[in-house]
């Protein structure tokens, strides 16, 4: 008992700890320690792919060695990130000045001049050679160019990186040649789509986001070269997509036929395959200054929160039936949402869901690749992706609650702790396991650490002023002041069409910190309070109080004693508990009063019974009403039930009952 108590006030005293920290402020001083921590981290990282693996387009961090496609074995789809034009390079241009590496960043764009070529015969992903090697060009571009501009360095540069990126994009223009709009999922970088020798052309779809996800960068490309035909094939695309929702309930499904338009996979979420056309909808506005985006982003908003959003969870839906949930797990990539949220002002559910999030990796260490809408592993893959810290940082930036500067630092901590390797950062098979995967794909660079550097550096302590820039998808910088300084081409206007819709307070407006927080700075940690013990992690322990009940029991003996113990049931006589307590017989013959008596086990948080919730889908609720439930201990279990059950929903009123009788009294 009194190891028990003291185990008892060992984790009281560490989760006090934990939640102290959580919620204390951090210095100036502690934040500095952490920010050179992660620069670090960064040198370990970018090093080694120099070091180790350049001109490769990636590290292997456990073989020490760059992946070059064909010399290793074929991973399918994932490899069609690599094009034999030093990726990982590229994609960290900008990060190289984010975090004021000016020397390395003007020899890393001195390299990429001089020895990265793009006429490659290699078949890419047109959505992965985009988000990560034309905007890698035009984020370096924009960064090279404002050095040259401050005049103490980058005065050789005369606009490459631009060329190199206009060259790209001709060559990745090819696959924009369908009857559609919508572009080809992939495009031979030397031979384009339909040439006998490009060994592509014959696919017929794609995904929402692969079509969704031109926008940012081509109408940049556009404006800055002045060729307008980028940004009319990304705007054609985006018409096509927006049409071809599902009119009903404003929702776009997963995959589409690139030839008639036709949806070939009808589930709708804002995870994988959906997720960066929501978010290019929302930044092509704030980019653009085109009022058509940002109007048919709110429509999708207002969908995506009607049908989708379940705080804290995020389901997915049938496009055409949005109240049946299509599965019961959700993936790692739809921990951005809470940053575009932010962007979008409504802070509440960005708060909820990023708090759920949190919580799955306190449990899991990070986020698997997918996890159960219980919170377990679905599919313990973690590739060091960095949308949760990408919403970390903009919740950070939105509220000032340092709690999620806490967050950032656990963050940095993992990753030291469970991912580095001698030779870089190595990506984690499982989660469950901890065990490593050959592979630090480019984005960890490109994004991870811009963002984490971000949360904790003051402005004054970087090399541009962030707030002149978007961030694309893979944390690519272009400049906000594009819609003024380079206008429109000619027919790149979309025709603005009126919509019908319900408006809020962040409609057409940015969010206004003194409407989200009036003179509350608990807003945020009152809001993560009702999610803080969401998968049972943390959650202190706290004996349950003594239970008695009555066992009849013979006279000639204490079999049925003996028989629950072998059950593995406990039973002691409460007159042997205590002694001398008169009233603690049972005065009728042959009954005594026992008392249960619990043993603490290893397996406590395992056998904890999960909360699962249940959604009313009926009118007038339509999804928008979650409870909380627990399961059944008799009865259908409602869990196996795919597409929900139908019945009259009654309401038990004084809900007190005597469970022996089924009385309520």
């Amino acid at each position: 008992m009194m190891m028990m108590t003291f185990k008892t006030l060992l984790i009281t005293s560490l989760l006090g700890w934990v939640q102290c920290q959580e919620s204390h402020s951090m210095t100036p001083e502690e934040k500095t320690v952490i920010r050179d921590q992660i620069v670090e981290m960064f040198d370990h990282a970018y090093g080694s792919y120099m070091k180790y693996a350049y001109p490769a387009d990636e590290l292997m961090p456990l073989s020490c060695r760059g992946r070059v496609r064909g010399q290793e074995p074929n991973r399918g789809d994932i490899d069609d990130s690599l094009g034999k034009f030093s990726l990982t390079l590229i994609d960290t241009l900008d990060t190289l000045v984010v975090l004021n590496k000016l020397d390395e960043f003007e020899e890393a764009v001195k390299k990429a001049v001089s020895e990265v070529r793009l006429d490659n015969d290699v078949v890419v992903s047109v959505f992965e050679t985009n988000i990560r090697v034309l905007g890698g060009l035009l984020g370096g571009h924009v960064m090279a160019d404002l050095l040259r501009q401050r005049g103490d360095r980058m005065q050789w540069y005369q606009d490459e990186l631009l060329h190199m990126a206009t060259e790209l994009g001709h060559r990745l223009l090819p696959a924009f040649n369908t009857t559609s709009g919508l572009p080809y999922p992939k495009v031979n970088l030397r031979y384009g789509v339909q040439n006998p020798l490009s060994r592509t052309g014959t696919e017929s779809d794609t995904c929402t986001a692969c079509a969704g996800t031109m926008i940012l960068e081509f109408a940049a490309l556009s404006r800055l070269s002045g060729e307008s035909v980028f940004e009319e094939h990304a705007r054609k695309a985006m018409d096509v997509l927006w049409e071809r929702r599902q009119r009903g309930s404003d929702l776009v499904g997963t995959v589409i036929n690139i030839h008639n338009g036709e949806w070939v996979r009808r589930e709708s979420g804002v995870g994988a395959g959906i997720d960066s056309y929501y978010e290019y909808l929302m930044k092509a506005y704030i980019l653009l200054g085109d009022n058509v985006f940002l109007q048919r982003f709110n429509v999708h908003y207002s969908a995506i929160m009607k049908y989708i959003s379940q705080p804290p969870l995020l389901l997915n839906v049938h496009m055409h039936n949005p109240t049946v949930s299509v599965r019961s797990w959700m993936d790692s990539l739809l921990a951005f949402f809470p940053g575009l949220q932010v962007l979008r002002g409504d802070l509440k559910p960005a708060i909820e869901t990023h708090e759920m999030l949190y919580q799955v990796t306190k449990q899991h260490k990070f986020l698997p690749e997918a996890f159960t809408t219980e919170f377990r592993v679905h599919w313990g893959q973690h590739l060091l992706r960095p949308e949760f810290a990408e919403s970390t940082y903009y919740l950070y930036k939105a509220t000032g609650d340092p709690y999620y500067l806490r967050v950032g630092q656990s963050i940095v901590e993992k990753l030291n702790a469970y991912t580095r390797v001698p030779c870089g950062f190595a990506a984690v098979q499982d989660v469950r396991t901890g065990a490593h995967e050959d592979r630090m794909d480019s984005f960890f660079l490109a994004e991870m650490f811009k963002y984490l550097y971000l949360m904790f550096s003051e402005k004054s302590q970087l090399p541009i002023d962030i707030d002149d820039y978007i961030f694309t998808t893979e944390a690519h910088l272009l400049p906000v002041s594009l819609s003024i300084t380079q206008p429109p081409c000619q027919g790149n206007i979309t025709e603005t069409v009126p919509i019908s819709q319900e408006e809020d307070l962040f409609t057409h407006s940015c969010p206004s910190t003194e409407t989200l927080f009036p003179n509350n700075p608990s807003f945020a940690k009152t809001i993560r309070d009702g999610f803080k013990y969401l998968t049972g992690v943390g959650r202190v322990f706290r004996p349950l109080p003594v239970r008695e009940i009555e066992l009849p029991l013979h006279d000639n003996g204490m079999e049925p004693v003996e028989f629950l113990r072998s059950m593995g049931i406990s039973l002691t006589p409460l007159h042997e508990v205590t002694a001398g307590d008169a009233g603690s017989r049972k005065r009728h013959k042959g009954v005594y009063r026992v008392k249960l008596v619990a043993e603490l086990s290893q397996t406590l948080d395992e056998e904890e019974v999960v909360p699962h919730i249940v959604q009313l889908i009926s009118p007038p609720f339509l999804g928008r009403t979650v409870l909380t439930a627990g399961p059944a201990k008799f009865g259908k279990d409602l869990s196996k039930q795919e597409h929900g059950v139908k019945g009259r929903l009654v309401k038990v009123s004084p809900v007190h009952c005597l469970w022996a009788n089924r009385k309520c009294k």
